[in-house]
């Protein structure tokens, strides 16, 4: 495994981490908190993300004690340097669009707790869009790089379970790919060309969705284990 990542609120910036423990829940501390925007409230998908806004890249969430997330503080800097606690109602009020926080201790997912994407898929992409691209842009929790340097390989992993670490993984499903992945986690510029690739290549999805089989330690630099 080549990078780690866990994002403390759905869709502000994503803490880059050598070593995290996974539970049923996720990597511990993952998308936590998340804001609502007003009147969204009973529509299927109510959260303020990078597709409304998409400077939201640039609000960096932390913990103030990084081994114990679900049990300490969490900040957000925003792009201006100041830095609010996460339930500040000020920090609400600048996001605007009537934003309110809510927290769940399991996690705010779209579909399954572990998203998992490799660097041959990002590579491959890169290739059919003719431009950068950044793992990160796909906010994905674990990064893998195959041995066998097949581009897009972790198609063929759904249904298997991976051993990385202590942790074992099922992966369930590919991931099915929306607007957001058009925006560029560091500059937040949109590049149309990513999603359209990804919709005319790869049928709009690209890396996969997981759940845990066992929980445990993952790091990186842990190798990745097909049980089939």
């Amino acid at each position: 495994m080549v990078e780690l990542w866990r994002y403390p609120v759905k869709s502000m910036a994503g803490e880059a981490l050598e070593g995290v423990e996974v539970s049923w829940n996720g990597l511990a501390g993952d998308r936590r908190w998340a804001f609502v925007r007003e009147g969204q409230e009973r529509n299927g998908f109510p959260w303020l993300t990078i597709r409304e806004r998409a400077e939201l890249w640039r609000y960096r969430p932390s913990f103030a004690e990084p081994d114990r997330p679900d049990a300490s503080a969490t900040k957000v800097r925003t792009p201006a340097g100041d830095e609010f606690d996460v339930a500040d109602p000020k920090l609400a009020d600048e996001l605007g669009a009537g934003a309110r926080v809510i927290r769940q201790k399991r996690g705010i997912f779209d579909t399954m707790p572990l998203s998992l994407i490799s660097t041959q898929t990002v590579g491959g992409l890169r290739a059919l869009v003719g431009a950068e691209l950044s793992a990160l842009r796909f906010r994905p929790n674990l990064v893998v790089e195959a041995l066998d340097r097949t581009e897009f390989p972790e198609d063929g992993w759904v249904g298997s379970v991976l051993r990385i670490g202590r942790l074992r993984m099922r992966v369930d499903q590919r991931d099915q790919r929306c607007v957001l992945i058009n925006v560029d986690p560091e500059t937040t510029s949109k590049n149309p060309a990513v999603l359209r690739a990804v919709t005319r290549e790869r049928g709009a999805y690209l890396g996969v969705y997981g759940s845990t089989v066992e929980p445990g330690r993952v790091a990186i630099g842990d190798p990745v284990f097909i049980e089939g």
